[in-house]
């Protein structure tokens, strides 16, 4: 048995011995980190109000942030998110996998169905939806590779590559990457659910200086945009949907009105708690979105599809060690910094958020089993979805229908428009605004308890109204960068916010591994081991 002990959910990490709980009891009240709070809510207020105030001004600044981040540091998005997927590898096939994250012999909390459920809701659920048709119909015309004909079989399977590539298992191997050093940090050697406690080997065995918590700050503030950002991708396509549909048009006054109504309603499923709330809206979505995709493949090129599939996944893994290593060296920076670098810096923003809720629904599960779940489930999930929606659109473009025309009027309109050339485009239309909302509402609830906790000392249920005051403010940053024209200003800013995550990954890989080696499993197989080759070694005679 493990030898740590656990602090008390959602007080202050203890200077000294941390005080032992008994498995299942829960704090009356979380404490509340007053100082990352503050810091982080003024932040936001001020940056608002800059928006508001001077919105020309702020979208030309961060521009111009963003693309000296990518021309000047591009190369290292590409290295460590290779890096990344080499780790979460490697602790999952090595002698680290076996290790629990939790005490020796806990039981998972989740079930798997609903444990794999909520980890895909919340880290890609709305990006699916929105880009599941743009993105491989934009490289089919616009062809990631030099030299390529646009529109041909060379295109198609390029087109596929790249797209498997932007959302398989480089995505969730980042994401793995914190979630999987939170979870042990906070649930193996006890010291909450903070970012900044997962540094604590860095300093042998000390709680981090009370200066690491600015980490939790940048944690808060990538996290609160991310959110924001995806509110207002989902609120575009919602609003696209209904104007197929329903004939209403596009106007900011029902885009904010749909921000007020996703607000409240992701506000009270976090407020009922992860298994009550999150749990079973995970589980329904999911029902619904395989049931759409099931529609699709039996309604569209089923053939096609069946074809493309297993060929995309395979050319996918034959070139990913090429796609991995590809920088703007000899040529094509545009076309990295638009796609693949953005992308990975996307996902980095995603890693406090999503991070911290895989490490909260992955208790008990050993690290193996976290890696593969968090890893190959998802990707094998993205290479289906994207091989029934991307492989019906290619396969309409080569047929004359222009998918590409609605999609560069409209992004959020492109899933409407494929829709539109099978049966029952009205009800599927429908459909899929359900599910971006309970998407997004699934993953805006878990942002909501996840920003609770990181400005409560890693609590593990923090206060109803801290949750309603960050679910609140998700809302309303979305909705004041939305009225100032400002979206694509939001996720620039996501992004800058991110960047420094990049350091602070690495950093979590350096304290992880530096815990692991000290794990009395791992310890304690070292000294049979050490025993062993004492016994067998020949004596001196």
């Amino acid at each position: 048995m493990s030898n740590s002990t656990e602090p008390i959910q959602g007080s202050p990490p203890s200077e000294d011995t941390p005080f032992e709980v008994p498995p299942g009891d829960a704090p009356a009240k979380a404490a509340l980190d007053k100082p990352v709070l503050f810091v982080s809510l003024s932040i936001v207020i001020l940056l608002m109000l800059t928006a508001v105030v001077f919105p020309t001004g702020f979208s030309e600044f961060t521009t111009s942030v963003l693309n000296g981040l990518v021309a000047n540091f591009g190369w290292a998005f590409v290295l460590t998110a290779t890096g990344f997927v080499v780790f979460a590898l490697f602790l999952a096939f090595s002698k680290y996998g076996r290790i629990p994250l939790g005490q020796d012999g806990e039981k998972p909390e989740h079930s798997r169905a609903s444990w794999i459920a909520m980890m895909f809701s919340a880290g890609m659920g709305i990006g699916l939806m929105f880009y599941g048709v743009t993105e491989p119909i934009s490289h089919y015309l616009a062809p990631p590779v030099e030299g390529i004909e646009p529109g041909s079989s060379e295109a198609a399977r390029q087109a596929m590559n790249y797209t498997l590539f932007h959302w398989a298992i480089h995505p969730w191997a980042i994401y793995a990457v914190v979630g999987l050093a939170l979870a042990y940090s906070a649930f193996r050697k006890g010291r909450g659910a903070g970012f900044s406690g997962a540094f604590t080997a860095l300093f042998r065995g000390r709680p981090a200086p009370k200066a690491l918590r600015a980490i939790d700050v940048f944690a808060i503030f990538a996290t609160l945009f991310g959110s924001a950002t995806s509110l207002g991708l989902g609120v575009l396509q919602i609003n696209g949907g209904l104007s197929k549909v329903f004939g209403v048009g596009t106007s900011l006054s029902l885009q904010i009105t749909l921000i007020a109504i996703l607000t409240v309603c992701f506000v009270l499923s976090a407020v009922s708690g992860v298994s009550r709330g999150i749990k079973w809206l995970s589980n329904g979505n999911m029902i619904l979105a395989l049931a759409l995709l099931f529609f699709l493949f039996v309604v569209g090129p089923t053939v096609f599809i069946l074809e493309l599939i297993p060929a995309s996944a395979g050319n996918y893994l034959i070139g990913l060690p090429q796609m991995s290593s590809r920088t703007g060296a000899f040529g094509g920076h545009e076309w990295l910094a638009a796609w693949t670098i953005f992308y990975w810096a996307w996902w980095v923003s995603w890693t406090p958020f999503v991070g911290s809720f895989l490490a909260k629904i992955s208790r008990g599960r050993t690290i193996r089993e976290f890696v593969v779940g968090v890893v190959a489930v998802p990707s094998v999930i993205s290479v289906m979805w994207f091989g029934v929606w991307g492989g019906s659109a290619l396969n309409l473009q080569d047929n004359g229908v222009d998918i590409a025309a609605a999609t560069a009027e409209s992004q959020e309109s492109a899933m409407f428009a494929l829709l539109a050339q099978y049966p029952l485009a009205s009800v599927t239309s429908i459909l899929v605004v359900i599910l971006v909302a309970v998407f997004f509402i699934s993953g805006a609830d878990a942002s909501s308890i996840v920003l609770g906790s990181l400005s409560s000392f890693g609590a593990a249920v923090p206060r109803k109204w801290l949750t309603i005051l960050w679910g609140a403010l998700t809302g309303g940053v979305a909705a004041v960068l939305l009225s100032v024209g400002s979206l694509e200003a939001l996720q620039t800013l996501t992004i800058i916010a991110a960047a420094p995550f990049l350091l602070v990954m690495i950093g979590l890989c350096v304290a992880l591994m530096m815990d692991l080696s000290k794990d009395p499993i791992i310890t304690g197989a070292r000294r049979t081991g050490s025993r062993t080759a004492r016994k067998a070694a020949p004596t001196r005679g």
